[in-house]
């Protein structure tokens, strides 16, 4: 064991080097899996960010402890691309390149019905109730709800299913499934949202597909694709 951090054997060793994405001095860019939490929680299930700090202390060789900075979340039940920090440096500057939308974020989310248009700008306000850990949706703007926008676009159709692609122009609680679902289009398995059924490992079909934006220490296009879960991709394939 490194420091502080247990050890990670060798079966889950290279099943986190192959999620890995993305990885220089300053960042990394890992696939997460549906089940995965991005940072700790009531829980007190290990966090993403507590197994990839042990990861990189042993595969480095590290005695003292591991800087590794959280930028967003993903939800619990959601795959895909997340950011993480490797220094106070890049932390700083990745935080306000999400304040300021400088970081480019798409979505693929399979839905259970078609949507009213096949491209279309959804601008809502948005209440997170605490207590449920729901977001509710009003198309006007009252107190305490925030602005929320995103853009859609019907990409595939399947036999039962609808592959939309979403670009994410603001960051709020569960704001892709709240969005979708008021327009009528549930994200399959997200049973929280009005899905009429689970996914039989409890993931929703929502992947953080792609996201893309400038190294704010390197100054060079980063654009990195997250691959499909096993089950989404079967569907979409």
């Amino acid at each position: 064991m490194m420091g502080n951090y247990r050890t990670i054997n060798k079966e889950e060793f290279i099943d986190i080097q192959r999620r890995i994405l993305y990885e220089d001095n300053h960042l990394i860019i890992f696939n997460k899996r549906s089940g995965e939490i991005v940072q700790g929680d009531k829980t007190q299930d290990e966090p993403l960010s507590e197994t990839l700090k042990a990861f990189i202390a042993q595969r480095d060789a590290k005695p003292g402890n591991v800087f590794l900075g959280v930028t967003h979340r993903l939800d619990r039940p959601v795959s895909g691309a997340v950011i993480f920090c490797k220094t106070s440096k890049s932390l700083a500057k990745v935080n306000d390149m999400l304040l300021n939308r400088q970081i480019h974020k798409t979505y693929w989310a399979l839905v259970c019905s078609a949507p009213p248009k096949e491209e279309d700008e959804l601008i809502d306000y948005l209440y997170r109730n605490e207590k449920s850990n729901k977001t509710f949706v009003s198309s006007f703007a009252k107190n305490n709800y925030k602005k929320a926008h995103l853009k859609y676009s019907l990409i595939k159709k399947t036999d039962r299913y609808y592959l939309l692609e979403i670009e994410l122009y603001t960051g709020r609680h569960h704001q892709i499934r709240a969005q979708l679902a008021n327009i009528g289009c549930v994200i399959k398995g997200d049973l929280k949202y009005g899905a009429s059924r689970s996914n039989r490992d409890k993931s929703i079909s929502l992947h953080a597909r792609k996201v893309d934006f400038v190294h704010p220490i390197k100054k060079e296009r980063v654009s990195v694709e997250a691959p499909l879960p096993v089950e989404m991709n079967r569907i979409v394939s």
